[in-house]
């Protein structure tokens, strides 16, 4: 059975095990810092605001995570001299500055009331027992929100895609980015649910593996 408990809701003692659910789910975005998970988890592991995460629990193990903002909220607060230490001079300033110039901007047209799910992501060994599925359903489920929105999806994450798609969202946006080809997709792909919209499609129940 898949519970989801809001981050810091289960307080900090969890942080690790959450922390490295993120970089292991990411790790190809952050190799320009560092190839070593455990490395990364030291230096991100103070930076993740935990009240933003949703996490799965698997027999009370994280088993995969998502995240949710509004308007100008974000999800980290990286302090220069943790990551430093960790990653070093050179690898820890880039990865300071990557992290607040790409994970920390809201996204165009970001206002309240306008929910943005990010970072979801699977233990590789808890896919396909719908984990992802079960985060999402929670996330659509929390009150005070209709309209949501996924952004930058690369195309080539095609059981994201699907998932996204039978929980009712829809493309609106695609994104060319330079040098894509090289990382190994052609464009950023975005999509939108609005909730009570007449098109929008039933939501197949069956496990996604994102």
């Amino acid at each position: 059975m898949v519970v989801v408990e809001r981050g810091d809701e289960l307080g900090e003692g969890y942080r690790r095990r959450i922390t490295e659910v993120y970089v292991r789910s990411f790790a190809a975005d952050f190799v320009a810092f560092s190839r070593d998970t455990g490395k990364l988890a030291d230096a991100f592991e103070h930076m993740l605001l935990l009240e933003r995460f949703y996490i799965a629990l698997v027999d009370g193990e994280p088993a995969g995570l998502a995240s949710l903002t509004e308007g100008d909220q974000t999800l980290f607060a990286p302090r220069w001299r943790e990551i430093r230490r960790h990653l070093g001079l050179a690898h820890g300033l880039l990865g300071y500055v990557v992290i607040r110039r790409w994970f920390m901007r809201p996204f165009d047209g970001a206002r309240p009331g306008l929910a943005e799910i990010g970072f979801v992501a699977t233990e590789p060994a808890y896919q396909g027992r719908g984990v992802a599925t079960t985060l999402l359903r929670h996330l659509l489920a929390l009150p005070g929100y209709s309209e949501y929105v996924l952004e930058d999806i690369k195309d080539t994450n095609a059981p994201a895609l699907g998932l996204y798609a039978k929980l009712g969202f829809t493309v609106y946006k695609r994104r060319k980015v330079r040098f894509a080809r090289r990382a190994g997709f052609t464009e950023l792909v975005s999509m939108k649910l609005v909730q009570g919209s007449t098109s929008q499609p039933t939501a197949d129940r069956s496990p996604g593996a994102v």
